[in-house]
């Protein structure tokens, strides 16, 4: 059985569908902090397939441990976190005690009980301002922001558990941007409260939810001035859960994995496209730059189509048509 913290949201949802798909047994753990209870449900009627379902947060050491005395865990995919990276920069001591308390209660626990498969989801927020592109796993780590902080620190923790014990087998999957939704719009990203990712806000603008979106920065060293990124559809950033699982299963070490596209869309890119997609004018104005923001962030997915064996496969229409077909059944 596979363990799934953080398996109602947006990532962890579509992974579990994926793991079910693929004939995994899972258990997920949430405390819906940034999710909702009636995604377990949808993750049921994609698959077809039930579950077993902890509503508990990872800080509750004698809950985690429930779930390894009561099942057989294999392997776990941590989830599990805060991840607004504004926010992060607000209120940076709750970053710090979530993201990492949780991650070292989770791993004393998976000792406890010999469970030392670990796939762990990391950000590309750990590379920084990157001095070029794209960006490979080998590049120097520095962050800009608390969130990715905590992101680095845990990865370093982990790499440090290994060499303490190298029956551990762990991959860090170091993620770029998640945009998109399952093709059946039963599940997707569904923030509680006003957005903080792009694509959703967007989304909300299409719907009339919210009025206008704020594009930070047009100022930036890029093709049209905003920010560019590596939006990758959520289903092939699940696909990529699902090959880590495989290899952490059948080897041992601490292995990064970039889970990108390998090509940057800028923030206007990603506005035309879905304005395409829903064939509705975006209304957007110009902001000021956020702090902790960069200029270009793109993969280098080479190591993790030779070592995982997986590659992204959706392009930049599909995930704005999946998102859009998201938000027109769930507005």
């Amino acid at each position: 059985m596979i363990l799934v913290t953080g398996g109602a949201g947006f990532i962890g949802s579509h992974t579990c569908v994926e793991l079910l798909d693929a004939g995994y047994e899972i258990a997920i753990i949430d405390n819906f902090c940034n999710s909702r209870p009636e995604v377990l449900d949808k993750i049921r009627t994609i698959s077809g397939k039930d579950f077993k379902f902890y509503e508990a947060d990872l800080l509750e050491r004698d809950k985690v441990e429930q779930i390894f005395e009561e099942n057989e865990i294999e392997a776990v995919i941590h989830f599990a976190g805060l991840k607004a990276v504004g926010e992060s920069v607000q209120i940076p001591l709750q970053y710090y005690h979530n993201n990492i308390t949780s991650t070292l209660i989770l791993c004393e626990t998976m000792a406890k009980y010999g469970c030392k498969k670990l796939v762990f989801s990391s950000s590309a927020t750990v590379y920084g301002d990157p001095a070029s592109v794209p960006i490979r796993e080998d590049f120097p780590l520095h962050t800009t922001n608390p969130y990715g902080s905590t992101k680095l620190m845990i990865e370093q923790i982990l790499r440090d558990l290994y060499v303490s014990d190298n029956e551990w087998s762990i991959a860090l999957l170091r993620y770029f941007n998640p945009i998109g939704a399952h093709e059946s719009g039963l599940i997707g990203e569904n923030p509680n409260g006003i957005p903080n990712n792009l694509v959703p806000y967007v989304a909300q603008v299409a719907v009339g939810k919210l009025e206008c979106l704020s594009v930070f920065g047009d100022d930036y060293n890029t093709h049209d001035g905003t920010g560019v990124r590596d939006f990758i559809h959520v289903v092939d950033l699940s696909r990529g859960h699902v090959k880590a699982v495989e290899k952490v299963k059948s080897t041992s070490g601490a292995h990064a994995y970039n889970l990108g596209t390998g090509t940057g869309y800028s923030v206007l890119d990603i506005v035309k496209a879905y304005e395409k997609a829903c064939g509705r004018k975006i209304n957007y104005k110009i902001a000021p730059r956020r702090p902790g923001d960069i200029a270009m962030c793109y993969a280098d997915p080479e190591k993790s189509k030779k070592e995982l064996g997986w590659q992204a496969e959706y392009d930049i229409e599909k995930m704005c048509k999946d998102s859009w077909n998201f938000t027109i059944k769930n507005s």
